[in-house]
């Protein structure tokens, strides 16, 4: 059988499914009742100062008929005392023993502060804490969350305090609301961080209500700026772990957050760098039995791989992904339209003839004349020579496979952007085209 343990900063969790500090794990009750359903480790609910959330707090971004595809929310850390989660926390390490519990925290910006709650922490029986540095509302306009994780200078000096209190691993969670990830990653790499958590949420107005005119959510009849989740961020989650993944200044573990709802969206974030990966709004859309879903998904997944544990998966991926400019310029593919799957709904000659490069053509349909036999079947027809690959009917089709893109040998030899800026200095009156076909110049 597959292992579907991971070790992340030296602490083993049975499996890679966490829950985000969030809602979900804002009591030992949900955290043990999640344990129970198998969910492998749990990032407290941020524990810091009390204060006091609004009504209502949640907003959202429904897709047609998929519910919740965005979430937005203004809800800030713990209402309940610090003692009251520290103490809940040792008596959830107590019972489950071998799960990852991890203490999020967020103080104000002081030495003193985060040293004593870090204390807490280590003595809470926590196996690792995560610094909150991402929180974009509320919290920031406090001096706090994404205020920190916004300057690279204020989260390695926090991150360093904390590492001279923390007698267990440090994991900084970084907030997506900045230029480059990636840069944020390495300095707070440099100050000691044991491992980062990315990506937190996204500043997000959600929607107005046309008839009152509040943002949504409303408290009493005004809004504010909030955090985005759900599946609708997990492309961008995806990238900003990747490019984390690659830096050579931040090569410490990751877990991954942002869109998770499934095992294959785990599967996504491990094959680019993850070793964990965190759940929230797919725990407070369907409750904590997904994870049972989640777990058979990669255990069946790991068997038709042959692959004898989830953590062989982390980072695979991260060799295939490059920079533009070194793609191959010369491979080509061209659309495909299996005729017998085809339902004649025309979609792929809409999208093609008015959004995208008018390589489609499609005849009228015949007209219905049953002296002459059955009407023929209407099928929309791929111009090969004028096809340029970009897969944008294979994409609005709705009929499974019916549209696949098939590979042409051009018989030209692989060229990037970059030889290709190369080949053309060395001879600037040459065309591109005549470049790409030819492979470069003499000297290449």
């Amino acid at each position: 059988m597959p292992d579907l343990s991971v070790n992340f900063c030296g602490v083993r969790s049975p499996n890679p499914f966490w829950l985000a500090s969030g809602p979900p794990t804002n009591t030992a009750h949900q955290v043990m009742h999640a344990f129970e359903e198998g969910w492998g480790g749990a990032v407290w609910k941020t524990i810091g100062e009390p204060i006091i959330n609004t009504a209502s707090r949640y907003g959202a971004v429904d897709l047609k008929n998929v519910r919740m595809m965005g979430l937005n929310n203004i809800e800030l850390i713990s209402d309940r005392p610090i003692e009251v989660n520290f103490r809940e926390i040792s008596e959830v390490k107590k019972r489950f023993p071998h799960n990852a519990v991890i203490a999020s925290l967020m103080v104000e910006s002081r030495r003193e502060s985060w040293q004593e709650i870090t204390h807490r922490a280590n003595d809470s029986g926590a196996d690792m804490v995560e610094l909150n540095f991402g929180c974009p509302h509320g919290m920031s306009e406090r001096g706090m969350g994404a205020a920190v994780g916004q300057v690279p200078d204020y989260a390695a000096m926090i991150t360093a305090w904390v590492k001279e209190a923390a007698t267990i691993p440090v994991i900084v969670k970084l907030t997506p609301n900045v230029t480059d990830i990636a840069h944020m990653a390495a300095a707070v790499a440099a100050a000691g961080a044991d491992a980062v958590s990315l990506v937190n949420t996204f500043n997000s107005i959600v929607g107005v209500d046309l008839d009152t005119f509040s943002p949504c959510p409303q408290v009493q009849g005004h809004g504010s700026h909030g955090g985005y989740c759900g599946p609708a961020i997990k492309p961008i989650a995806l990238h900003m772990v990747s490019s984390v993944a690659r830096h050579p200044g931040a090569q410490i573990p990751i877990s991954g957050i942002g869109g998770v709802g499934a095992w294959r969206d785990a599967v996504e974030f491990m094959l680019l760098g993850a070793t964990s990966v965190q759940v929230c709004t797919a725990a407070m859309h369907f409750g904590f039995r997904i994870v049972r879903e989640m777990a058979a998904g990669l255990d069946e997944y790991l068997r038709e791989k042959g692959m004898a544990s989830a953590m062989d998966l982390i980072g695979r991926s991260l060799p295939r992904i490059m920079d533009w400019g070194d793609l191959n310029l010369n491979y080509k593919t061209i659309a495909r339209i299996d005729a017998e799957k085809c339902i004649g709904c025309n979609l792929c000659y809409i999208a093609c003839e008015d959004g995208a490069h008018q390589c489609i053509t499609s005849d009228a349909r015949p007209a219905a004349d049953l002296r002459h036999g059955p009407i023929p079947k209407h099928v929309p027809k791929i111009l090969d020579d004028e096809c340029v690959g970009c897969n944008l009917c294979s994409l609005v089709c709705p009929v499974p496979g019916c549209i696949s893109m098939i590979e042409v040998d051009t018989g030209r030899p692989a060229m990037t952007w970059r030889q290709l800026q190369e080949a053309r200095g060395k001879s600037p009156m040459c065309d591109m085209r005549d470049l790409l076909a030819k492979g470069g110049v003499a000297g290449d």
